[in-house]
């Protein structure tokens, strides 16, 4: 049977790693590995961790200095000895079958990339992730996949890893716009096998200015992959949802129409006398 290595970082984390791990113990799929690697944490997180490898040689903890959660899973990753990955956040779920329906839809389809699957939010909230089926076109332009989907590790040494430099969130997305291409075969599940924990602190984490500026970090770095797909990509970003939904609120966005609208009122002027002067010539 094939294993797969559940790599799990983990900086103070240690109110939550518990319920993690414990979702972790309690798979139907048996064949697993879970790296802890603690990134540094200053609470508790490490006597959790030494509990779960003292309980069950299945849990292997490793420690290094704060340096990210990239780097972190990098590591983690390069200790792992599974045939498959599955990434997951120290404060996060997932159901006790979702490694099994995994492995099994790999097994069904040799060519497959990626497996995903429906997700739900808990703790402060308690609604539906409601993330897209994917395509890799809109991946570009907005993350539907959550940073714990499987994948093979071979497909992971085809790439240069988590970008070590991503400090500030959203290098899962960077991670899959690398990992993945127009031609990868991915899956969603359909069921709902993955929790993404929203805690007081969580909500809101990356504000609006740190995110455009995420975005054009992760846009600059893979500009010729853009280009590929778009031939116009930052036009073609500005007409996105996520973009809109992102920018329509915020001042920047409210200035610029702000300064475009009235000479969008003097063109529209100037072309409804025009047309009245075609009609009416005398």
């Amino acid at each position: 049977m094939k294993i797969v290595s559940i790599i799990v970082p983990c900086f103070n984390h240690g109110e939550f790693l518990a319920e993690t791990l414990t979702s972790v113990f309690n798979q139907s799929y048996k064949h697993w590995e879970c790296i802890i690697v603690n990134d540094g944490s200053n609470d508790w997180s490490e006597h959790i961790a030494l509990e779960w490898s003292n309980k069950d040689d299945r849990f292997i903890y490793y420690t290094q200095s704060n340096q990210g959660v990239s780097v972190a899973r990098n590591n983690g990753i390069k200790k792992s000895t599974g045939s498959y990955i599955l990434p997951l956040d120290a404060d996060d779920v997932i159901h006790e079958n979702y490694l099994e329906e995994a492995i099994i839809t790999f097994e069904n389809n040799p060519n497959l990339k990626l497996v995903y699957c429906n997700g739900k939010k808990f703790g402060l909230e308690n609604e539906s992730l409601n993330l897209n089926k994917y395509n890799y076109k809109d991946l570009l332009l907005g993350n539907m996949i959550f940073c714990s989907a499987m994948f093979k590790k071979t497909d992971f040494y085809n790439t240069s890893g988590y970008d070590n430099d991503m400090h500030n969130g959203l290098e899962d997305w960077e991670f899959w716009i690398r990992f993945l291409d127009q031609e990868s075969k991915v899956i969603k599940l359909e069921k709902e096998y993955f929790f993404y924990r929203i805690r007081e602190n969580s909500r809101n984490t990356i504000k609006s200015e740190l995110h455009r500026n995420i975005n054009w970090q992760i846009f600059l770095k893979n500009i010729d992959i853009y280009k590929s797909h778009y031939i116009d990509p930052i036009s073609q970003i500005k007409l996105s949802q996520t973009y809109k939904n992102m920018y329509q609120f915020s001042l920047d966005y409210r200035l610029g129409n702000f300064i475009i609208n009235p000479f969008r009122k003097i063109k529209n002027w100037l072309f409804s006398k025009n047309e009245f002067r075609k009609k009416n010539p005398y």
